[in-house]
């Protein structure tokens, strides 16, 4: 079956079933692929929706992609202004992005989460609209000099977004569409999604501060006071669109980047410190995340808090997309369920694999 023998693949499907019906995640959609073949999906379980009513799973739900935002849209959006000379990934951030306070932070920095910014900031009450939050992100203090440890933050990739629209002289999601999610196809793939996508997209958490379910807008709370859009979080997309960036990236950056920009940026940026990243994603490195036990170390990924994830593994001819909305559950109730689930169909998936 396109490059996997099909009764160990349904282990991998086994595992979403059985975890809607444990209560770990509502529902999801999943797409596999291997280099040279085509992709096996997207296979849908469980339901959309659990509440207000009851919405079914369909291979065309559409995602809050949550932190998949980070690599989707701005990294690639960023390696593709590296391209075109816009960036260099040494150059100074205070230099080119009007306002940002901390000296010292370049770009690689921002890129593996080594800025030496915190990690996180509520900037619903640090201004009065979403500029003035903005002003106010960019302004954050680090709390270490740049370069000394990775510590994941969104921060940096606000930051990150901010400096791409200040050196392309497009907003952010404009760049990201004209840069990479039209060269791939990636036709339902936006920040703010219409709202004729209402019916497609799966529901997140219940929201006291939105006063009722969030369903259609985005979950991230620092997102939603930037206006939707942002560098770390606010994109929507389906299954299928994410598996055409997989791909893309497995095929060496086809249709948007060169194979050599795709072997720099997939490299092991952060190895002598504290976390394996690369020049933007997380590194399969020295194990112990989402990618599972059999992946090779060449592979790169990130996930959603949401309950999305993507990963690519060159050294296997592999990628894979898991998207759950399993916060509509409870962020809480299912943070724990969604690590072990990601790291198990990872290993079904590898050990699924023929040829």
């Amino acid at each position: 079956m396109n490059g996997f023998d099909g009764a160990r693949l349904g282990w991998a499907w086994d595992l979403l079933e059985e975890a809607v019906r444990r209560g770990d995640i509502p529902g999801a959609v999943a797409i596999v692929g291997r280099r040279g073949l085509p992709d096996v999906g997207p296979v849908a379980v469980g339901r959309a929706a659990v509440q207000p009513e009851p919405r079914p799973m369909t291979a065309d739900t559409v995602f809050d992609l949550a932190s998949l935002t980070k690599v989707v849209g701005t990294a690639m959006a960023c390696w593709a202004c590296i391209e075109r000379g816009r960036l260099r990934l040494d150059d100074q951030v205070a230099a080119l992005l009007p306002g940002f306070a901390t000296a010292g932070v370049r770009v690689r920095h921002l890129l593996t989460h080594t800025s030496g910014l915190p990690a996180w900031r509520d900037l619903r009450a640090a201004g009065r609209d979403p500029a003035e939050r903005l002003a106010a992100a960019l302004r954050e203090p680090a709390v270490q000099p740049p370069g000394r440890a990775v510590v994941y933050s969104d921060l940096g990739f606000i930051a990150l977004g901010a400096l791409l629209e200040a050196v392309a002289g497009v907003p952010l999601p404009e760049l990201a569409r004209r840069e990479v999610f039209a060269p791939l196809g990636m036709g339902e793939t936006c920040w703010l999604p219409p709202a004729a996508w209402l019916p497609r997209i799966a529901a997140t958490e219940w929201s006291a501060e939105v006063g009722g379910w969030v369903w259609g807008s985005v979950h991230d709370e620092n997102a939603r006071a930037l206006g939707g859009v942002a560098g770390h979080a606010g994109l929507f997309a389906t299954a299928a669109d994410v598996a055409r960036l997989g791909r893309a990236l497995l095929e060496g950056g086809r249709g948007v980047l060169s194979p050599r920009t795709v072997a720099v940026m997939s490299a092991n940026a952060t190895a002598d410190l504290n976390e394996d990243r690369t020049l933007g994603w997380q590194a399969r490195g020295r194990g112990g995340n989402s990618a599972g036990d059999l992946m090779s170390k060449s592979a790169f990924g990130h996930t959603g808090f949401t309950g999305t994830c993507l990963w690519v593994d060159p050294g296997l001819g592999l990628h894979a997309v898991l998207l759950t909305n399993r916060v509509h559950l409870g962020r809480e109730a299912t943070a724990a369920a969604i690590l072990r689930l990601r790291a198990r169909f990872h290993n079904a998936i590898v050990a699924a694999m023929q040829g």
